[in-house]
């Protein structure tokens, strides 16, 4: 183990149940919000959408302090369209997630379909994992598009759900891990 990560050993040791607790929690999130994910890609694309709308906000803000600059319309323009998106993807969450999805579905069916035939075309050193990386990602898109638009109101809640539960389980790890290391 690296020296770096040695320091203040001790101290986490000493809290490993708060990491095992916090792992416990974020598994529990996550199996609700795939439990539950119509109401979990809403709360996430509303989450989105309030960021969007302050971080517009904030950029518009921070233009008229620098307006003698020669960019400021630029810099107004990008708080205003963040404001726009924002307000739109808020006051419409279920339209967001199905616009969301359908552009992921296309990315991953257009993006997997490059790598798949690239793969096969240069047969690279070890281009079988590109062409399986390229033929999954072809078959998420795919999948996500021949359930459209049923798998837009929940495919976001889902990922969001799989994500807390992997964080989860390696809070979980981290903290048994914890409780096994020699003391120093």
């Amino acid at each position: 183990m690296p020296a770096s990560l040695l320091v203040g050993l001790e101290e986490i040791r000493g809290r490993w149940f708060w990491y095992l607790l916090f792992g416990a929690v974020l598994l529990v999130l996550g199996a609700v919000a795939i439990g539950n994910g119509f109401a979990a890609s809403v709360v996430t694309l509303t989450f989105l959408g309030w960021l969007i709308v302050f971080s517009g906000l904030a950029q518009a803000i921070l233009a008229f302090w620098v307006r003698q600059w020669s960019g400021f319309f630029m810099h107004l323009l990008g708080g205003i369209l963040d404001i726009v998106i924002g307000v739109l993807v808020v006051a419409a969450p279920t339209d967001a997630a199905l616009g969301l999805t359908l552009l992921l579905a296309v990315y991953l069916l257009v993006g997997g379909m490059f790598r798949l035939v690239a793969a096969l075309l240069l047969r690279f050193p070890s281009f079988a994992w590109s062409v399986l990386a390229g033929l999954i990602s072809f078959l998420l898109g795919l999948a996500l598009w021949r359930g459209w638009p049923m798998s837009g109101l929940f495919f976001i809640g889902t990922c969001v759900g799989i994500s807390l539960m992997l964080h989860g389980a390696a809070w979980l790890v981290f903290a048994l891990d914890l409780r096994k290391l020699p003391r120093i």
